[in-house]
């Protein structure tokens, strides 16, 4: 698959695990650590988000074993996954911890490495393409422009029982930076979105959700903050939500479009035709 001895990548050794970042779909957007560790794994313990055509890259001895957790769905409970992984570990296998994004960009990765530090299992951090950048670049929005931002806020939608962070100062959050990105938001953008407001962000701001970003069933809806809350019943999970101007420059960059037909606009925020 790749020349693992001319790019100089690490033994994957028995006993020890590997919590890698699969990345926000597309195969493609796999490392090369990522790829090393599929075609090395015993054992691959994968979340929900993980897509089917990242699994079929495993070698074929390897078992799969499922650990997604979906909101409002039957799930196993983070210690369970822990203390899975770490039998597995102890079995002398190689443990494949597979999770969508970046395992430690609101995921469980840094609790489930410190449960294995406390087993005392040897483990090895791969990082993976989180989709608050690589969703949205293959939604034609850039998380940073220039002349539009010199910060964006990440901020996930819902703490870990399920409801909107409540230990969040959303006033700070809308008076912050210019562009925010919300995980895990769609069920409670329109609280959120009406937090926001009223923290002082304008109604007329652009936003997006882009649903199950770089899959073939990618899905963008642009609209604005004010309305985002009432076209978000259309949009599917898993989504990444994104406030801001940046939204607007999708006009003139949205390169998977162009696939389909689209026209790009070189100017999509208006700028060459002001006076």
């Amino acid at each position: 698959m790749i020349d693992s001895a001319r790019l100089g990548l690490p033994d994957f050794e028995p006993g020890h695990v590997w919590l890698v970042g699969a990345g926000p779909g597309e195969p493609g957007l796999l490392s090369a650590l990522a790829l090393h560790a599929l075609a090395q794994a015993d054992s691959i313990v994968y979340d929900a988000l993980v897509d089917s055509r990242i699994l079929r890259l495993a070698q074929p001895e390897a078992a799969l074993d499922y650990a997604g957790k979906r909101g409002g769905r039957p799930s196993p409970s983070q210690p369970d996954i822990s203390a899975r992984i770490i039998r597995l570990a102890q079995a002398r296998k190689r443990v494949l911890r597979l999770k969508g994004g970046d395992p430690f960009v609101f995921g469980r990765g840094a609790e489930e490495a410190l449960a294995l530090v406390a087993a005392g299992i040897p483990f090895r951090i791969v990082p993976g393409i989180t989709a608050g950048i690589g969703g949205l670049a293959y939604a034609g929005i850039p998380v940073t422009h220039r002349d539009i931002n010199s910060a964006v806020t990440f901020v996930t939608g819902h703490n870990s029982t399920g409801a909107v962070p409540d230990g969040l100062d959303w006033d700070a959050i809308a008076r912050g930076a210019p562009v925010l990105v919300l995980y895990m938001a769609l069920k409670h953008l329109p609280l959120i979105a009406a937090r926001l407001l009223a923290g002082g962000r304008r109604p007329d701001e652009a936003a997006a959700i882009v649903s199950k970003a770089s899959t073939p069933a990618q899905q963008v809806l642009v609209s604005s903050l004010g309305e985002i809350a009432m076209v978000s019943a259309a949009a599917e999970t898993p989504a990444i939500v994104v406030i801001g101007e940046v939204v607007r420059l999708r006009a003139g960059l949205d390169w998977l479009g162009v696939l389909d037909g689209r026209q790009l606009d070189p100017d999509p925020l208006g700028r060459h035709n002001r006076c």
